[in-house]
């Protein structure tokens, strides 16, 4: 039942900004619900790939469209892990709020969300000093997850 709340919700964003919900726009953002746990970041590709698995028979340029379009009005955000690859979620951000954050393993090449923005002092003093008005940021870790870390150490 939460997630046909979550839908409803993006459904009220999408036509604030006068979009209507096709029914491409509706299923991809239903493999964006359906992969909503924090450890799925998807690429256009992976998105296609869902669908066709579900037996839905859309175009990899309409995926690709429809990403573009619900990352440019806010419903989606845009990642790069430095892999390449542009990926999406869901943005579940308020607009008083930021983003979380990614820790990306050099290795394995997972992706830990970290939810506590230590940056609000180091925001607000860069709007101070420059006259900037930030309204987010983006912060990524590259480093070795405990897995990988403790892999090293195994065979050594």
């Amino acid at each position: 039942m939460e997630e046909r709340i979550e839908f409803q919700e993006l459904r009220k964003k999408l036509a604030e900004k006068s979009y209507k919900m096709t029914p491409q726009r509706r299923d991809i953002l239903e493999v964006f619900l359906d992969n909503s746990d924090g450890h799925h970041h998807l690429s256009a590709e992976e998105v296609y790939d869902i669908l066709r698995e579900n037996n839905f028979d859309y175009g990899l340029a309409t995926v690709y469209r429809s990403v573009e379009l619900l990352s440019s009005l806010g419903l989606l955000t845009r990642i790069n892990f430095g892999d390449g690859r542009e990926r999406y979620e869901l943005n579940t951000a308020t607009s008083d709020e930021h983003n979380h954050h990614h820790l990306i393993c050099l290795n394995c090449k997972k992706v830990i969300e970290f939810d506590e923005d230590l940056l609000e002092d180091l925001e607000a003093d860069v709007a101070k000093k420059s006259g900037f008005e930030i309204v987010n940021h983006e912060l990524k870790f590259f480093g070795y997850c405990s897995d990988c870390r403790g892999k090293q150490h195994e065979d050594k």
